[in-house]
This record gives C-alpha cells, sequence and structure tokens, in this order.
C-alpha cells in the first residue's frame, strides 16, 4: 500500500486538548509554520485548551513559561497567536468544551468562532489532524 503525501491543499486541523502553555505554544508553531508554507489551518480548542484562545492566556497552566521562552529569543504565545491570526489560521472553540471548562465565550479573543467538532471535521475534510 502506498501512501499518498499531503500537498498544500489539504488542511491541517490542530485539535487542542490540553490547557498547558507547552501544547498550547506548540500547537501554535505547528499551526503557523503550516500556514506560512500555504497550508490551511484550523486549530480547534477544546477543554481546558481552550484557554490559549482567551485574551487573557494566564489560565493555561505553567502560563509564566512564556516569560523563559522569550528570554531565549523564541516566539512567545502572544506573538504565535497574532501571526497565526496574519496567516488565516481558522481558530473554533468548542461549544461543549467552553462549559467543561467554565471559560465564558466572552472571553475569547474576537474572532475566535465558537461551534462544535462537526464543524471542525467539516473543515478540514480529508486533511491532517495533529492532537495535543
Amino acid at each position: 500500500m502506498s501512501v499518498k503525501p499531503l500537498g498544500p491543499a489539504e488542511p491541517l486541523g490542530i485539535l487542542l486538548l490540553a490547557g498547558t502553555h507547552e501544547r498550547a505554544h506548540y500547537a501554535f508553531v505547528l499551526a503557523t509554520g503550516a500556514a506560512a508554507l500555504g497550508r490551511a489551518v484550523v486549530l480547534f480548542a477544546t477543554n481546558d485548551g481552550c484557554h490559549a484562545l482567551c485574551a487573557d492566556w494566564s489560565g493555561l497552566a505553567d502560563a509564566a513559561r512564556d516569560a523563559g521562552i522569550q528570554s531565549r529569543g523564541v516566539a512567545g504565545l502572544a506573538e504565535l497567536r497574532a501571526a497565526a491570526r496574519e496567516l488565516g489560521v481558522r481558530l473554533i472553540a468548542c461549544e461543549a468544551g467552553l462549559a467543561a471548562a467554565d471559560i465564558a465565550p466572552a472571553a475569547l479573543l474576537h474572532d475566535v468562532e465558537i461551534a462544535g467538532v462537526a464543524t471542525f471535521f467539516a473543515a478540514i475534510g480529508a486533511g491532517q489532524v495533529l492532537t495535543l
């Protein structure tokens, strides 16, 4: 059985389940990297991962880690989130995940969609899914 390589036209779906800074940071690293290469990217956050899509992301576990990363010359979460939005990454917060994590929709960045898993799957179609 041969494996067909994915091309830039096939979307990348990133499923962010965890609410740690490390996983949220890398979700945005992957999202911006793929988008910079021309891939359509959908980042779908659920449960505590939704904190990464909040205007104030200090609810992420180990949020203070960001300062250390930046001090070593690595882009911080704020910079990566801004780049993702500029590159057209579609950001979706799971409606049920927001409720599970007790996050009010008003806490989200202004351009984050609120939808369910069916919307995520429809957006990525036959594309690749990465889970963090």
